[in-house]
């Protein structure tokens, strides 16, 4: 898992001329992140890192061979789209483009290739995604050097915007000039901070393009872990959905997975990022981008669009893949051998023991049964492992000490698996069915679990179904070995053929599931709080013991204190209990593993119908972003009294709070309010909206309201109607308007270089007169771009928090009005 390639240094580039130079990238990307936080709409977004970029592709023309040429353009754009249940509206944001091609190339079929260069509030964004973006600048360095052929033009998308979320990309496939041209996509992005990228997502439907991922030097990637991500259990999202559902493009997305714990924080810095992962990742962008920019698929991409992919890397060394097709039959051939060796097998049994054909079933029967309970009985008692560490405030003591889930899922698990099949054993001690036969039909009673499991995966077109599939097939030939060689007859022989061939399942799904708690356990630090994230690692681990253990617990059966044996893993589970409740399971560490929370500073003002202010305070919005986030409670209390968000929320329009974007919507439950006595220090004049005119439509009952609004980078417009009015139209995406969504609505605004104010109208209709209020309009200002160690009031209290939190804060205002 953690294998990575020999960085490459700058003293190898003679040896290696046409190599990817891991040290030229991360010297590159140190001079990147001394820019500091590139947040858009902030001078070192929208200038500063421009002119860089620029003046690096600069170098690369400098050098570049004469059979190729560049062209640059930076495009400045403004658009909207609908994010989620937000309108997502920008207005100036840039990317710089880059078209390497063979001089005078005719070609009009490009690979594009993208990645940003903007980053979150507070943090140099060196793992996500500085360092994806030096790895395009030295792969486009390598491929113009070597002057490689280049079938079709690659076009470097550089794109300033992915963290407002995803407009920059937005802006690019639907308004650039080479857009409609781009045929296949490599998307480039990170949810940590080096490790090897891992290819989550490919297509869809172009199974093609795994043709050539299959030859990169250092294959990983997972049809897992595109399934997990595209049902939204990973909480985050990638441009890559932007192109395709935007632009049609197929493609492959790529990004870190490991050391999540320092994503979307200042802890994000070049010194956190190992130079190994350029390495990795610049030699299978290299190979990808040389071998898809002459792929003859990219001239008619629709012609071999045919279905999804199944695809994994066996340890990191070679890419196994199939079509979904495919992979249905091989699941079927699959059930049907197992089956048939299952028969043969109880037939054989009869045979040998002396027990009827149908005395063996009937044992068959009660040991399918006792296997499904005792399948059921694991994660039963796994979750109610994680339901009292959560009822008892103890979640997440895994976040930092891992080996915890050892004692805390694993054993439990085990336990859970093995108890009733060693007491139904103890009890039938006597059967004149030898205990070698009753073990081997546990072991069979589990492989036909397995396939009921597989073959409703499979019925529900969830491609994943492979890893049951593989369990399953490795059973069955150790099933095979056994009735060949005769062992199954003996009393203990046919465990050594089942041993062995559980060995390259283990290895392989220890790897995957290693994979998936180094990925998923630090993104339960972001996950939010309304859900458990020990129930996650609970069922993660319990379906990966699924698929290997069901075959190696029962040889627990062997053992002459086989009860005593089980009776272990519950005691273990105790032990880690205990241990997890004290401080030894404490979830946080400073700078390498913090507690996340995010913090507005802000004053907010509500008005009345008649102009008067109904509210006028300011305080302290608090969006903790895990499940312990009473962990400091003591600190919050020292700051003031806090109250729940949602309380405020069946008073006023969307809580009457500057909620960022829709995922602080979603979190206000578990979000609080405390005001403070301190006003913010809002660097800048507050947000100002102007209703510049208001004019009748096609009758009296319908209004035209045309407004201005001027103010920071990135402002929230909340809209909602009053006294029975109805929204007929407005200048935003009309999405919600045309799918008659609910009011009230959200519009998340931001801008890079064109900070001009916004002009927007709404349109109205009412069933009395205008003469009462018929819109309610709030503006959320939000001051991301500031430097918080400059803010003296918000560094105070953002100080007030335990040294193992990270605070993501800045200062903001809500103000409402009624027209």
């Amino acid at each position: 898992m953690n294998h990575m390639p020999r960085p490459l240094t700058r003293s190898d580039e003679a040896s290696h001329p046409n190599s990817f130079i891991a040290q030229r990238a991360e010297d590159t990307l140190i001079e990147l992140t001394r820019i500091g936080p590139r947040v858009v709409g902030s001078m070192a977004n929208e200038e500063s890192a421009v002119e860089f970029l620029r003046a690096e592709v600069a170098k690369v023309e400098s050098e570049m061979s004469d059979l190729l040429e560049i062209e640059v353009d930076v495009q400045q754009a403004s658009g909207a789209y609908m994010h989620w249940e937000m309108v997502n509206m920008y207005q100036g944001i840039q990317n710089v483009v880059v078209k390497l091609s063979e001089k005078n190339s005719t070609n009009e079929n490009y690979l594009l290739i993208n990645s940003h260069y903007d980053s979150v509030p507070g943090s140099p964004g060196a793992g996500d995604d500085g360092s994806m973006v030096v790895t395009m600048l030295e792969v486009m360095r390598v491929i113009a050097k070597s002057g490689d052929p280049l079938a079709h033009p690659i076009v470097f998308l550089f794109n300033g915007a992915e963290e407002n979320p995803l407009q920059a990309s937005h802006a690019f496939i639907t308004q650039h000039k080479w857009a409609k041209n781009c045929k296949a996509l490599i998307n480039l992005d990170s949810a940590g901070s080096g490790g090897r990228e891992i290819l989550f997502q490919s297509g869809p439907n172009h199974p093609w393009l795994m043709n050539y991922y299959r030859n990169v030097p250092h294959p990983f990637a997972n049809t897992l872990a595109e399934e997990l991500f595209q049902a939204g259990y990973i909480p985050s999202d990638t441009d890559f959905r932007i192109f395709r559902d935007y632009g049609g493009v197929p493609g492959l997305d790529m990004a870190y997975i490991f050391n999540g714990y320092v994503y979307h924080t200042k802890y994000n810095r070049i010194n956190a990022f190992p130079r190994a992962s350029f390495q990795h990742t610049g030699d299978n962008v290299l190979s990808l981008a040389r071998a898809l920019a002459n792929a003859p698929e990219l001239d008619d991409t629709a012609a071999h669009s045919e279905g999804h992919n199944i695809f994994y890397d066996f340890l990191g060394w070679f890419m196994i893949f199939y079509t979904e097709t495919t992979s249905i039959i091989v699941n079927v051939v699959v059930t049907l051998l197992a089956l048939l060796g299952v028969g043969i097998s109880i037939y054989f049994m009869s045979l040998r023991s002396g027990c009827s054909w149908k005395g063996v079933l009937l044992r068959f029967s009660i040991s399918i049964a006792i296997q499904f309970v005792s399948l059921i009985l694991a994660i039963g008692l796994a979750l109610l492992v994680a339901l009292f560490m959560d009822g008892v405030d103890r979640s997440m003591s895994w976040f930092t000490s891992s080996w915890t889930i050892f004692g805390l899922y694993l054993a439990p698990i085990v336990f859970g698996l093995s108890i009733l099949p060693a007491l139904y054993l103890e009890k039938t001690k006597r059967d004149p069915l030898g205990l070698g036969f009753r073990i081997q039909l546990f072991m069979h009673s589990h492989c036909i679990c397995l396939i009921v499991i597989m073959l409703t995966l499979t019925g529900l077109s969830i491609r994943s179904a492979y890893l049951i599939m593989l369990c399953i097939l490795f059973d069955i030939v150790a099933l095979i070995v056994n009735l060949v060689t005769k062992w199954h007859r003996k009393a203990y022989l046919f465990a050594i053929a089942v041993t062995v061939c559980q060995i390259l399942p283990l290895v392989f799904f220890t790897y995957l599931c290693t994979v998936a708690l180094v990925t998923l356990m630090p993104m339960q630090g972001r996950s939010g709080s309304s859900t458990n994230p020990d129930m996650v690692i609970a069922a993660l681990v319990w379906l990966f013991s699924l698929m290997f253990a069901g075959f190696i617990a029962p040889l627990i059966m062997f053992f002459r204190k086989t009860r005593t044996i089980v009776l272990c893993f519950l005691g273990i589970t105790i032990l880690f209990i205990i241990i997890a409740v004290t401080n030894a399971g404490f979830p946080y560490k400073e700078k390498t593993s913090p507690q996340r929370y995010s913090l507005i500073h802000a004053h907010r003002r509500l008005h009345n119908a008649d102009g008067s202010t109904r509210i006028d305070e300011s305080g302290l919005y608090i969006y903790p972003q895990d499940r312990r986030f009473g962990i400091a409670k003591d600190n919050i209390a020292a700051i003031g009294e806090a109250h729940q968000v949602s309380d405020f929320c069946d008073e006023e329009m969307f809580c009457g709070m500057p909620l960022y974007n829709h995922r602080w919507n979603k979190a206000r439950q578990y979000s609080m309010w405390i005001e403070t006595s301190e006003s913010p220090e809002i660097p800048t004049e507050y947000p100002m909206l102007v209703l510049q005119d208001s004019s009748e439509l096609e009758t009296s009952a319908q209004r035209r309201f045309n407004f201005t609004l001027a103010g920071p980078s990135h402002m929230g417009i909340f809209i909602n109607v009053k006294n029975d009015a109805r929204i007929l139209n407005w200048s935003f995406n009309d999405t919600l308007i045309r799918e008659q969504a609910e009011p009230p609505y959200m519009v998340y605004f931001s801008y890079g270089l064109d900070d001009s104010p916004l002009e927007f109208t709404i349109d109205v209709e009412t069933t009395s007169t205008f003469d009462t209020p018929t819109l309610e309009i709030g503006i959320g200002g939000h001051w991301v771009t500031q430097d918080i160690t400059a803010i003296e009031k918000l560094s105070s209290y953002i100080n007030r928090f335990p040294s193992y939190a990270y605070i993501q804060g800045w200062v903001g205002t809500y103000e409402t009005w009624y027209f």
